[in-house]
């Protein structure tokens, strides 16, 4: 068969010529395109079905200069029809139809007349360009040649459906370069668009021009542009027609680029369009592209809130909730996914009908997941402040206790949590719409809310607040002070700021809002329960408001304070304050500056000192009312005698703290065993990070309580501890010519021959006058071995056999501070005077080693190294200096850890020791004190 006959329009030159000579470019190029229609035809044809749709060939057609003479031809194609038809779908058979289907040109009997013989050129041209313009490069050559403007024009005069089809879709394409979308904003295209979507029945030409749109929202001024020229409602309107899909979907694409950073007008022509059921509804749609866009949609839709309640009565909470549920499970999307949908349930919180439909969904455990969960911090401002809008839901509130908020809340108060994104005024809550006027009736829940402020206090009379109050706009004024239960109990005073009438209390009041705001608010209505110790008086409830009030880089806020001093107000919260720790907790963190964070290795804290050591006596004065008042005692002895081991332990521990009558702390603590209770439990795990700190820091307070007239601390100046050196009786019998001669000579292990006087050791100790002067073989002897003896533990046994009471000798084998004195000489040298039973040389060297170790230079760790050689006296001697009046509350508290930790098996001796020194009895031993 033989092969066909090469035709012209093969030639991609002949093409050109023909375009550019029906352009007015080239030769006979003054004709009217209606009469060069045929030729013109078979190259427009070829152009858009062969040599376009070629490998790199719309680059050749733009190298080769196509696109200049096809725009000229777009020009005056479009200038050549002189009425602009007004057919749609249902005219004339589509030209682009039958160029697409016919290769040549039409029959004579058939032919068609000028007009559509013009309509279908510039359907062929209007493909070409379209085409052409899904390439960057020819999209700025269609710029640079001023193409956009024909576009638009032929948009404006040519309404049938197939030329709109394609011109939308051409400045679709164009739209995807950022200059070119602004060029065709700037045209005026938007309007011409918007009208096609009403007047045009085509779906494919539908598609195009909502895709068009589309594209034209590439920023946040030309989708608030798009919105204010009326673009989403015409959407909406054929989103709820229930189109085909294809047009769903382009639809639902439009809709997600149009609503991003949603804007006033675009919620408002969404919801007037009817836009917000089928949005849910196409939440549950098959496939996931159009599902996964509605749920975008409708959480962009969350930023205004004018359109939220209707939102929530199309289903939008359920969906959202659902959604956002799905995407936390174990097989989710990653956090970058959430957050649009984190932002918009937070900000369904903000309308009460829509925070019903939240909590009846589960919407409040999901909350909480989100506030435990340490990859969501960035959210945890904004889902806090959401929860603030559950303010007056009592039921929403218990529901929220239970699962856990009070210490999630307290953890906010410090945390290192992302800061929350600002919304503008169209996302506040619509419950109070910003144009309600003062003329207008207020409504039965805002007079329900202003009697129920009143009658808690919150507000003087109906003056005193606006209706455009909510919680979210305005932080809820709290009492000036919190009511005393008893007499004389001191508070927090904060001056009460008066509103004159009709003004809002944030149009006056100087409560700081930052960060904490929301958490201090939920925590304070908290706190406002007639029995808040369950939530609010636990360690990380405490541990978290202190944080904050110790470490918020300027003033805290009042009503932080104000939290506070309610809690040790309330009766109720007494025994809380016990078993947790929390008295001691703000003893040691606000009067001492110790925090669990800052022991046992200190930190840099806050300057602000002297405030918070007046808020933690004042705090501890609440609740010493409490506790010696008739209800606190006997709650107080019910603890400590019927209470757990643990809280009996920890009323032991606190009742210095918090009771100031000795004659109650010795009964309490004395006659029914309280202190030894805390004494044997400090060998015990401890319950508490800072138990040793509280505990140190309560048996100092305990023994200032019960003994007021210890002896004060002296300056380490004037150590007392060793009289002045006295002369030394041993000395005058080591030199060249002793005087007297020594009679008798000590033999130790290495050899060293030691001169003595028998008659003087013989009666310095039983042991000597038994061994020299009895029957036994040394009686005789003029060199009496000494064995198990060192040179330096012998020096000061034969000072104290010839007399010497305090020349300093006693010093010799003690080692210095920093070393350890098991092991050492000097327990050799106290092992060999009870050997030798010479009592008052034991207790001259235990008075050496308390001199050097618990002197002016030994510190804290010096004194586990003392009590670990075992001795009652100088264990008594680590008692004093570790619970000395005067003492560094850091330093009492490491030495007490020392002698824990060096009791081990000797527990016995540490409890008799501290016992001693608390109730005063070690006083009259006659041991110097070595107190530093």
């Amino acid at each position: 068969m033989a092969a066909a006959k090469p035709s012209l329009t093969d030639s991609l030159s002949f093409c050109l010529a023909q375009l550019t000579a029906a352009a007015g470019e080239g030769p006979g190029g003054g004709k009217d395109p209606a009469t060069n229609e045929p030729p013109l035809g078979r190259a427009l044809l070829a152009l858009r079905t062969r040599h376009i749709k070629a490998a790199e060939g719309i680059e050749r057609f733009r190298a080769r200069g196509g696109l200049r003479p096809l725009l000229a031809l777009l020009r005056r194609t479009a200038a050549a029809d002189p009425t602009p038809s007004q057919a749609g779908s249902a005219s004339a058979p589509s030209p682009c139809a039958s160029a697409d289907s016919s290769p040549g040109p039409a029959p004579a009997a058939e032919a068609p007349s000028p007009p559509v013989r013009l309509r279908k050129t510039l359907d062929l041209a209007l493909s070409i360009l379209a085409n052409c313009c899904t390439e960057g490069a020819c999209r700025a050559e269609v710029r640079r040649l001023g193409g956009i403007l024909p576009l638009v024009t032929i948009l404006q005069c040519v309404k049938t459906d197939s030329i709109q089809n394609r011109t939308a879709r051409a400045l679709g394409n164009l739209a995807m370069e950022p200059e070119c979308c602004g060029d065709i904003h700037s045209a005026g295209a938007v309007p011409l668009l918007v009208e096609s979507l009403t007047a045009c029945q085509d779906s494919q030409c539908l598609q195009s021009v909502v895709r068009a749109l589309r594209n034209l929202a590439d920023s946040p001024q030309h989708r608030l542009a798009l919105a204010q020229q009326g673009a989403v409602r015409p959407l909406a309107e054929l989103l709820a027609a229930a189109p085909d899909p294809s047009l769903t979907s382009a639809l639902v694409r439009a809709l997600l680029e149009l609503s991003r950073g949603c804007s006033r007008a675009c919620a408002e022509q969404l919801s007037l369009g009817g836009g917000l059921g089928p949005l849910v509804n196409l939440a549950s749609h098959p496939k996931r592209t159009i599902r996964e866009a509605a749920i975008l949609i409708l959480a962009n839709l969350c930023a205004q809130g004018l359109v939220r309640p209707a939102l929530g009565n199309a289903g939008g909470v359920e969906v959202l909730l659902g959604e956002l549920r799905r995407r936390r499970g174990t097989n989710g999307a990653s956090p970058a996914s959430q957050q649009p949908l984190v932002r918009a349930v937070c900000l369904l919180c903000r309308e009460a009908i829509n925070r019903a439909r939240l909590r009846d969904a589960g919407g409040l455990e999901l909350l909480m997941g989100l506030l435990r969960d340490p990859r969501a911090s960035a959210w945890h401002p904004r889902v806090v402040a959401a929860l603030v809008g559950f303010f007056y839901d009592t039921g929403a509130l218990g529901r929220l206790q239970a699962l856990g908020l009070v210490p999630l809340l307290a953890g906010q108060l410090c945390g290192e949590a992302g800061e929350e994104e600002e919304e503008g005024i169209e996302a506040a809550s619509w419950d109070f719409p910003e144009e309600r006027t003062p003329e207008q009736a207020e409504a039965g829940s805002f007079r329900s809310l202003r009697l129920w402020l009143i009658s808690e206090g919150y507000a003087a009379g109906p003056g005193d607040i606006s209706p455009d109050w909510s919680p979210e706009r305005c932080p809820l004024p709290e009492p000036s002070e919190p009511v005393s239960p008893t007499p004389g109990q001191i508070s927090l005073r904060t001056p009460r700021t008066l509103h004159r009438p009709g003004r809002s209390p944030a149009a006056t009041a100087e409560e700081p809002w930052g960060q904490e705001g929301p958490a201090l608010l939920l925590l304070s209505r908290f706190s406002q329960a007639p029995d808040p110790s369950g939530a609010l008086v636990t360690g990380p409830a405490l541990c978290g408001l202190l944080a904050y009030v110790t470490g918020a880089p300027g003033p805290p806020s009042p009503r932080a304070l104000r939290i506070l001093a309610r809690l040790t107000c309330n009766p109720a919260c007494l025994e809380a304050f016990v078993r947790s720790y929390g008295a001691a907790l703000l003893r040691a963190w606000l009067v001492l500056g110790v925090s669990p964070d800052d022991w046992p290795a200190p930190r840099v804290r806050p300057t602000r000192r002297s405030q918070h050591r007046e808020l933690g006596e004042m705090l501890l004065q609440n609740l010493t009312v409490q506790a010696e008042s008739p209800f606190g005692v006997g709650a107080l002895t019910h603890l400590l005698l019927s209470g757990s081991p643990e809280d009996r332990v920890a009323c032991a521990l606190t009742l210095p703290f918090i009771c100031r009558k000795p004659s109650l702390c010795r009964r309490l603590l004395l006659d029914q065993g309280g202190l030894r209770l805390l004494l044997a439990a400090l060998t015990q795990p401890v319950p508490h990070p800072l138990f040793l700190f509280f505990a140190a820091d309560s048996l100092s307070c305990l023994q200032g309580l019960l003994t007021p007239t210890v002896t004060p601390v002296v300056p380490p100046d004037m150590p007392l501890g060793l009289h002045p050196p006295s002369p030394c009786l041993y000395e005058p019998l080591l030199g060249p010519a002793p005087v007297p001669a020594p009679d008798l000579h000590f033999l130790l292990d290495s050899g060293l021959q030691l001169p003595a006087q028998r008659a003087a050791s013989a009666t310095a100790s039983p042991f000597f006058r038994a061994l020299l002067s009895g029957s036994f073989a040394e009686a005789q002897m003029d060199l009496v071995p000494l064995r198990g003896l060192s040179p330096s533990a012998a020096w000061p046994v034969l000072h104290h056999l010839h007399g010497c009471r305090g020349c300093g000798a006693a010093l010799g084998p003690v080692p210095p501070p920093g070393q350890p004195l098991l092991g050492s000489k000097a327990e050799e040298a106290l092992e060999a005077a009870s050997r030798f039973l010479l009592p008052g040389l034991e207790e001259e060297l235990e008075e050496a080693v308390g001199h050097i170790h618990l002197g002016p230079r030994g510190g804290p760790e010096s004194v586990g190294e003392v009590f670990r050689l075992g001795r009652p006296r100088l264990a008594a001697h680590c008692a004093r200096w570790t619970l000395g009046p005067g003492q560094c509350p850091r330093k009492r508290a490491l030495a007490l850890m020392g002698l824990v930790e060096a009791a081990s098996e000797e527990a016995g001796l540490l409890t008799e020791a501290l016992l001693a020194v608390v109730i005063g009895t070690e006083s009259e031993h006659k041991g110097p004190r070595l107190d530093c």
